[in-house]
């Protein structure tokens, strides 16, 4: 039997924040349950679809997994659990956002065999958590966080933002350090986007274009400002004892995230729920996006649900191969390329990997190739150079 990851994606939350791009919308109690059953549906076709895979991480995230009630989300795991193969050992997490949680949520996930809480606090400054339209004040989130503690959760992972309008240096340090403090064993710390469609778009849209071409704007932290909080991220997190292994994520020993590392690794994966991508043997295919339309379907089986389907080319598979592999800290492996491709890595990529050695972008390990520090800074500029022309 093969090996896979399962995400399931709950597109639902209290209130939209101002910077999310997600595909996520508040909804009404009907909806909501109406959404869980076809839901349940669809993890059963695909449980089926399946049958002969074992499930080593179930993801459920969103949106806000934790908005759900937990007579919902009980029924949601026990499908999972009735419907897949999935391992004594597998990583079960769940997306969890403060000011939706409560104990008789986290007895539900216990229960269900959940063994990881990923907790979206982004900022500890209320003025911030305004700004980015959360629900919740630091102390709420400390709450659920202890909460979580006392349920016996020994795997959580806080996510944080920095480079936010109007942002300090002094109060993102007072994030990380509040964070810190409280010894959890993962944090993701991302640097913000300026997504279209989002109100942060509309508000900071052309400062963040000034930012880009080098030009100065009042509203967003500057280019150095920004470079600072990142070399302060990882100032702070290294002498906490985190270990960066992908560039936005930290961990304590033993406790990076099995399931993001496997989407980086290539491993393969299905995804379950509005929107929801998948990948399986270098086929990657998307569900349906449009709400309405999904809660009218007929789900006798997955292939209703697909709204893109693409076989990817052997070149499609290197190109993901380099640019996801160099996320992480420890890079690519030569040997495993040769494996899957049949071709040495440095036959295919060879013109590139040169320059971006003499370059200083990345560095040949044991393995293979992985990033230098300066690599990291312009990560999207190397990874870049990895896609074929044509």
């Amino acid at each position: 039997m093969k090996e896979m990851e399962v995400y399931v994606h709950i597109p639902f939350c209290v209130s939209k924040c101002n910077y999310c791009d997600f595909l996520s919308v508040p909804a009404s109690e009907n909806i909501q349950n109406a959404y869980v059953d076809q839901l349940l549906l669809e993890i059963r076709a695909a449980g089926l679809a399946y049958k002969n895979n074992f499930v080593t991480s179930v993801f459920i995230g969103g949106g806000t997994p934790s908005v759900l009630p937990a007579a919902q989300m009980q029924r949601i795991w026990n499908q999972l659990n009735d419907s897949f193969y999935i391992r004594r050992n597998a990583e079960m997490t769940i997306e969890c956002n403060p000011g939706t949680m409560d104990a008789r949520k986290l007895e539900v996930y216990q229960q269900a065999g959940v063994n990881r809480l990923s907790i979206g606090l982004q900022s500890a400054d209320p003025k911030e958590l305004r700004l980015l339209g959360r629900i919740h004040t630091f102390e709420q989130f400390l709450q659920n966080y202890e909460l979580a503690r006392e349920f016996g959760f020994d795997n959580i992972n806080i996510d944080i933002i920095s480079s936010l309008p109007g942002q300090k240096i002094d109060t993102y340090e007072q994030t990380l350090r509040k964070v810190t403090a409280l010894k959890p064993e993962h944090i993701s710390a991302y640097s913000l986007m300026i997504e279209e469609g989002t109100p942060f778009f509309e508000h900071y849209g052309q400062a963040e274009a000034l930012r880009q071409k080098g030009n100065k704007q009042s509203q967003l932290p500057s280019e150095e400002e920004e470079r600072q909080m990142y070399e302060l991220t990882k100032k702070l997190l290294k002498q906490s004892g985190y270990e960066r292994y992908e560039i936005s994520n930290y961990a304590l020993p033993g406790h990076a995230c099995r399931h993001n590392t496997g989407y980086w690794l290539r491993k393969n994966y299905i995804g379950i729920g509005l929107g929801a991508s998948s990948c399986v043997e270098n086929i990657r295919f998307s569900n349906i996006t449009d709400l309405n339309e999904y809660l009218k379907l007929d789900i006798s089986d997955l292939s209703c649900l697909c709204s893109v389907r693409e076989e990817l080319s052997i070149s499609a598979q290197m190109e993901e191969f380099m640019f996801l592999g160099l996320r992480m800290m420890c890079g690519v492996s030569a040997k495993k390329f040769q494996k899957q491709f049949s071709y040495p890595i440095e036959e295919v990529y060879g013109h590139v990997i040169n320059k971006q050695l003499k370059e200083k972008l990345i560095r040949k390990t044991l393995e293979g190739y992985c990033l230098t520090e300066y690599g990291i800074d312009v990560s999207n500029y190397v990874m870049s150079e990895y896609i074929f022309d044509g």
